[in-house]
């Protein structure tokens, strides 16, 4: 008998994903979002003036925040891998516009870069993460877990905004995707420069980066010391594979040593030092770059907070805890599985100090805990795992409301972005700000927006394919093998997602900063209820 075909995702479910990313354009101007525009600052400068230091920039082009000063130089106090990275991106946009200072509006340099930058790499990475998933769970639930990272967690948020979370993100699970094709030994050994440059250029986007590459390297030495070999060519293996990896990493590693020593004068020495907002600066003393001892209120709010707690927007990475005890059965006896579960307890374990030993109110306007990103791409894998034993154990009221959660973090999460800049003061991002403004008619701006559809028509269009891939997500899941899921898993999850609807509600205070808040962000947004706004306002030579 022939082999049945394997189920996969209609490529229309794909396709929808990816017009989400490429044509939100979650952007208020206004605001002047520092974490982005320091950095398009700085490529300003680097193209314009050929300087690393961006006064001249702030000068002609308008003050920005999240600098540091150095004998009256003023640099992003960011890590600067994409600020260098948007360099050509941002020389091309000149050329296009004619060649001059002020060829390059902002809207578009915001929009360009961060496409090519932020959303593109992670489009990338979905098929990467559904790849890896795939060696392990069924094509439903690999399909249905990828499409949930994409859309229902802190990889959407960040994907759609010129900021380096999300950047590390791809760049560790590109390391962690190069290790495990060398270890299932399906790559040659100099897959570990790949490994190593991901490693490398993850410390150069983003300085807490290095939390995960501590990680990456726990994995890689796990998995060669797991190999059946002699003991000895274990470690020439392994001191092969360090080699290489330092390799790949030296480029980035030289290079941002090379950039503290010209803008801060020792190379390790990072902006956090000289930061100008002495505001920001009680944040970033004591410990190791503010990292201190635990805080049980920034652990609770970072993880539970309605606001941006991780579980609240993402309630389907609730899936990886008890997870991690498929992961603990599967790794009895195999190795591979084994070094899987030492990464993501490791992960877990460091990530939740550096969040509840970090500064919660240092997150700023954003959506989620946003060092956090990195994170959760490791916390698939056990959650798939754990999605894949309900769908297999004839459990149909715990299947359902699993199912919920995934569909649910899809909801949340999705249009909480679509607003993408959270105040510190909102009772609830998603019912107590985002869902106010989208019944005012303030959607989100968009590229068919720009290109001439009108408003409210484009964001509607986007808000419900957004909600119709949460309801794919969740037949998809319920239905454990058939068409459609049966009454008992529906009847779970649709009363599963009421109580996260109802928790969501409970938490809405309705007090004068929620209002306050969705009137600020009124007076600021790009494209008002019944305005068009020109994408490439032209400009005077």
């Amino acid at each position: 008998m022939s082999a049945l075909p394997e189920p996969r995702a209609p490529r229309a479910v794909y396709a929808v994903l990816v017009a989400l990313y490429v044509l939100l354009f979650p952007y208020h101007p206004g605001l002047r979002s520092p974490n982005e525009l320091c950095r398009l600052w700085q490529t300003r400068a680097l193209v314009e003036y050929g300087t690393l230091d961006i006064n001249r920039a702030l000068q002609d082009f308008g003050y920005v925040g999240d600098l540091s000063v150095k004998d009256g130089k003023y640099y992003p106090s960011k890590a600067p891998l994409l600020s260098f990275a948007a360099v050509p991106v941002y020389a091309v946009l000149r050329w296009w516009g004619g060649g001059f200072l002020y060829a390059v509006p902002e809207v578009p340099l915001v929009f360009f870069s961060r496409l090519l930058l932020t959303v593109l790499p992670t489009l990338f990475m979905l098929g990467l993460v559904r790849r890896f998933l795939r060696a392990y769970l069924s094509p439903e639930v690999a399909d249905a877990v990828t499409v949930t990272y994409g859309l229902g967690s802190l990889a959407f948020s960040y994907s759609l905004l010129f900021m380096s979370h999300q950047t590390t993100a791809v760049l560790l699970f590109g390391g962690f995707y190069a290790l495990w094709r060398l270890a299932r030994g399906e790559w040659r050994e100099r897959g570990y420069l790949v490994a190593g440059a991901c490693a490398g250029a993850t410390v150069a986007a983003e300085y807490t980066g290095a939390l995960g590459v501590l990680g990456l390297v726990l994995y890689a030495v796990l998995t060669v010391l797991g190999r059946e070999e002699p003991p000895r060519a274990r470690w020439v293996r392994l001191g092969r594979g360090a080699g290489l990896a330092l390799l790949g990493a030296l480029p980035f590693v030289v290079g941002l040593m090379l950039y503290h020593q010209a803008a801060f004068g020792h190379p390790l020495e990072s902006g956090y030092k000289y930061l100008n907002d002495a505001a920001y600066q009680p944040w970033h003393l004591g410990g190791f770059l503010g990292i201190r001892y635990p805080d049980p209120r920034a652990f609770a709010l970072s993880f539970f907070s309605p606001l941006r707690g991780l579980f609240t927007l993402s309630p389907f990475l609730l899936l990886a805890l008890p997870g991690l005890g498929v992961l603990r059965r599967e790794a009895r006896g195999r190795g591979e599985m084994r070094a899987h579960l030492w990464l993501v307890v490791a992960l877990l374990a460091g990530y939740t100090y550096f969040t509840s030993s970090f500064s919660y109110d240092s997150w700023g306007w954003t959506t989620g805990p946003r060092h956090l990103t990195g994170l959760v791409p490791f916390l698939l894998l056990p959650a798939g795992l754990l999605l894949e034993w309900l769908r297999g154990s004839g459990r149909p009221a715990l299947l359902g409301p699993a199912a919920a959660l995934c569909a649910a973090s899809i909801a949340f999460t999705g249009v909480a972005t679509f607003v993408n800049y959270i105040p510190d003061d909102v009772s609830n991002a998603v019912l107590g700000l985002a869902v106010p403004l989208l019944k005012d008619g303030y959607l989100p701006p968009n590229l068919p927006q720009f290109m001439g559809l009108g408003n409210p028509v484009a964001g509607v269009l986007l808000l419900l394919a957004l909600l119709g891939l949460a309801g794919w997500v969740f037949v998809r899941l319920a239905a454990s093998g058939s068409r459609w899921p049966a009454p008992a898993p529906l009847v779970a999850g649709l009363v599963a997602f009421g109580v996260l609807l109802g928790a969501q509600a409970a938490t809405v205070k309705h007090h004068p900063a929620d209002r306050g808040a969705v009137r600020f962000l009124e007076q600021l947004w790009l494209v008002p209820p019944g305005r068009a706004v020109e994408f490439w306002p032209p400009a005077a030579p």
